[in-house]
């Protein structure tokens, strides 16, 4: 039997980033993909300024605009719409994206083999065995895990989770007046349901709308999720994609790997908690598996996690804390010139959340929140369009 120096489980940014890394430093790398690319993934599909630069030297992002207003809502009411000049979200379709990091990860030496699922691993001081579907194996030296929070992989290290997420989503083609009407404009709206909010994510000549909000109120989801397309006037229009999924955030103490096999992307809970931008985080932690893989030193992936990718978890955690509790006051700040820039720099991978909580004015500025008593609930209403 072949030993592979090192097989990614999963073939999405975490898992070809992973691959793109190792093979690139001669590693002998072998991704398997339960599905064949292009294959559809329910993804907001958003690129951040991190993203950007984490893709810059492997891909020509295949964007599909490049947004330069926001608009921002409470539960469909208070809007306004702040502009920038330059770009500050790019918006991709997540099969196009993926199949270009697969060619790159490709040319840099990878193996790809479509349409293999594992549905199991097992492992000695030497070697790891992947059991698959098929009844046949395979065996590498590590492993590196990105096939999501609910795969065999994360099952192995024993990933644990703070918290979890439903969110749910529509891919929505549209007319030219529609197009037109949304290009290069996306929707931010926060929703009634504590730490909830929707969104609306313009590609050419479809709309990714969707809304997100904690497990547990799956039915107060599905209705947010109706009545924020009837007040957008969308219901009208034929579905191409109807999804949903879970995202889960990590706990700090959740383990990043189990002997040989290391876990990344979603498949380690890595993702923002109060936005739940997870691409750049699959992006980052792939890379340093891999690195960690051609180190030949795995410890090393789970230090840098921890010193690049945790702290701004950790402020997510905090801003999600406070946004829970106090949503319009979030909806307030964005308004101000101040608050439209912090987004803007964080959009633009410009400043991360840790970066900005660490700064005296904006610590103040919470700490005001903090003593603020929370104020009473509205109940959910269905506004006019925006």
């Amino acid at each position: 039997m072949i030993v592979w120096d090192l097989v990614v489980v999963g073939a999405g940014p975490a898992g070809l980033s992973a691959a793109h890394a190792a093979a690139r430093a001669g590693v002998r790398t072998l991704v398997v993909e339960r599905a064949e690319h292009p294959r559809y993934k329910t993804c907001g599909g958003g690129l951040i300024g991190t993203s950007l630069a984490a893709v810059r030297d492997r891909i020509e992002v295949p964007a599909h605009d490049r947004v330069t207003r926001v608009t921002f809502t409470r539960d469909g009411r208070r809007e306004f719409t702040r502009r920038h000049d330059s770009p500050v979200v790019t918006m991709v379709r997540r099969e196009e994206f993926d199949d270009r990091l697969r060619a790159a990860a490709v040319a840099a030496g990878a193996q790809v083999r479509q349409r293999v699922p594992v549905r199991a691993i097992e492992q000695d001081p030497e070697v790891v065995r992947l059991r698959l579907a098929d009844g046949t194996s395979l065996a590498a030296r590590a492993v590196i895990g990105a096939d999501g929070s609910s795969g065999v992989t994360a099952r192995h290290v024993g990933v644990r989770y703070r918290q979890v997420d439903l969110g749910l989503e529509l891919e929505v083609p549209v007319p030219p007046a529609e197009q037109e009407r949304w290009r290069g404009r996306l929707l931010l709206d926060w929703g009634a349901m504590p730490g909830s909010y929707a969104w609306v994510f313009p590609k050419g000549d479809r709309l990714t709308v969707g809304v997100i909000a904690g497990r547990g109120a799956g039915e107060g989801t599905r209705d947010y999720l109706r009545r924020f397309v009837d007040r957008l006037g969308l219901n009208g229009l034929p579905t191409e994609h109807d999804s949903g999924h879970l995202t889960r955030c990590r706990a700090e103490d959740s383990p990043l790997r189990h002997g040989r096999v290391l876990v990344v992307g979603d498949a380690a809970g890595l993702l923002e908690p109060w936005s739940r931008e997870g691409i750049s985080f699959a992006l980052r932690s792939g890379e340093l598996a891999g690195a960690a893989v051609a180190d030949g030193e795995l410890v090393g992936y789970e230090r840098a996690v921890a010193e690049r990718l945790v702290p701004s978890m950790r402020a997510g955690y905090r801003l999600l804390e406070l946004f829970t509790r106090r949503p319009e006051a979030f909806h307030a700040l964005l308004a101000t010139p101040p608050g439209w820039r912090m987004f803007v720099q964080f959009c633009q991978g410009r400043a991360s959340f840790d970066e900005m909580l660490a700064r005296r004015s904006i610590r103040a500025g919470l700490a005001v929140l903090d003593r603020l008593p929370v104020p009473r609930r509205r109940p959910a209403s269905a506004p006019a369009r925006p």
